[in-house]
């Protein structure tokens, strides 16, 4: 399977509602001038709520919408550029996709339905029946479906009907292959099964893959980079652990992960983080910047600080003897199998604590104090 070419986005635009704000409505844009760049065998998730743009962008590369304005790139090949007036069509942009619905043939069997591709090309002569063969067997065995080669499409179960649409979308060995929430018909085991699985086919063939999600769980698991979306617009674009140690804004700690969302004031700064007022004036724990050590603050400013439930303990507050700003009672527990998230009722604020499944167990009512990890807390903008 070749590898696949730098995919260039550059300031993209997508309006289905210039009608609307011209009536005065207050409808945003799909796509407000998105711009990113994608390197060769990433594995690139676009992640967002519903209507954030994500599907448009990703059907605007697949060329099944046309973009208001802006340029797309693959290599040194332009597919669409509002200004040079160019917009190759999809069939000729040759890129792989998988639709949320797997949109394939239920009168094929499953050798059909990921030989159809090659058998259109075969007919203009650009394949023979035996390099067909060949590749289909080859793909089948890549995506552990070869067993099921002679299967009527309606006899497959979601999780293979899933694999079929990705051999489909991989038999023309396409530069980028382009995956619009494959996953969101199937249950929470299945999905967690199928994540391994597509992430070991994308590293084995090193195909360029962007991948659309709503799901956070999905983004951190199987991302080499990602990009968190909202009202049409990247609000952060980073590697998994980059995004969720170090989110910039409330919206990318709140969206990815649980992250308690708290108010501060700065009381003084240096190049590794910040000392932060809370819960009264003789309060105050330590936060970092971001990755890069950016110094974005200064003594003084108010601020909002994300704090990550892992980085929240919770101890017993007969074991301190002490009822201050840092203490409260715990609210409700949930328990989630592998750990437990407290949620602790601190005077005015409500905080999350997540401890493994083997830590101190504590029940609503409980009487607790809290410790915060500086490396947990992290300053973001309002």
């Amino acid at each position: 399977m070749s590898a696949g070419m730098k995919l260039v986005v550059e300031d993209l635009r997508k309006d289905y509602h210039r009608q609307a704000r011209r009536r005065g409505e207050d409808d945003k844009p799909a796509l407000d001038g998105v711009s990113l760049a994608i390197e060769d065998g990433a594995f690139f998730t676009l992640l967002g709520p519903s209507g954030c743009g994500k599907t448009t962008l990703l059907r605007c590369i697949a060329g099944l919408e046309i973009p208001d304005g802006g340029e797309i790139r693959l290599g040194d090949r332009i597919l669409f550029s509002s200004a040079r007036g160019i917009n190759v069509s999809p069939n000729r942009r040759n890129l792989g996709m998988v639709f949320q619905s797997y949109a394939i043939w239920p009168h094929m069997d499953v050798s059909e339905n990921v030989a159809y591709p090659l058998t259109v090309r075969g007919r203009r002569g650009t394949y023979g029946r035996a390099d067909i063969d060949r590749r289909v067997a080859e793909l089948l065995d890549v995506i552990q479906i070869a067993h099921l080669a002679k299967r009527k499409a309606t006899m497959l179960s979601g999780g293979q009907q899933q694999r079929l649409a990705v051999a489909r979308a991989l038999v023309m060995e396409p530069p980028v292959l382009l995956l619009d929430e494959p996953l969101s018909n199937l249950d929470t085991r299945l999905r967690e099964d199928l994540r391994v699985e597509l992430t070991r086919i994308q590293e084995r063939l090193g195909v360029t893959s962007i991948y659309v999600t709503h799901d956070q769980a999905e983004a951190l698991a199987m991302s080499s980079s990602l990009a968190v979306m909202r009202d049409g617009a990247i609000e952060q674009r980073g590697t998994p652990e980059e995004l969720y140690d170090y989110p910039r804004t409330r919206f990318v700690a709140s969206f990815l992960g649980a992250a308690n969302l708290v108010e501060a004031r700065v009381r003084s700064v240096d190049d590794r983080g910040a000392d932060l007022y809370r819960f009264g004036a003789e309060t105050v724990w330590g936060a970092r910047f971001d990755a890069v050590g950016r110094v974005p603050f200064r003594p003084g400013d108010r601020v909002s600080a994300a704090l990550r439930p892992e980085g929240v303990q919770v101890i017993p507050r007969a074991e301190t003897g002490t009822d201050d700003a840092w203490s409260g009672a715990i609210e409700s527990v949930q328990f989630l199998g592998d750990a437990v998230v407290y949620f602790v009722r601190l005077r005015d604020v409500l905080l999350r604590a997540r401890s493994d499944r083997g830590g101190r167990r504590f029940a609503a009512g409980d009487a607790v104090r809290i410790e915060l990890r500086s490396e947990a807390c992290t300053l973001v903008a309002d």
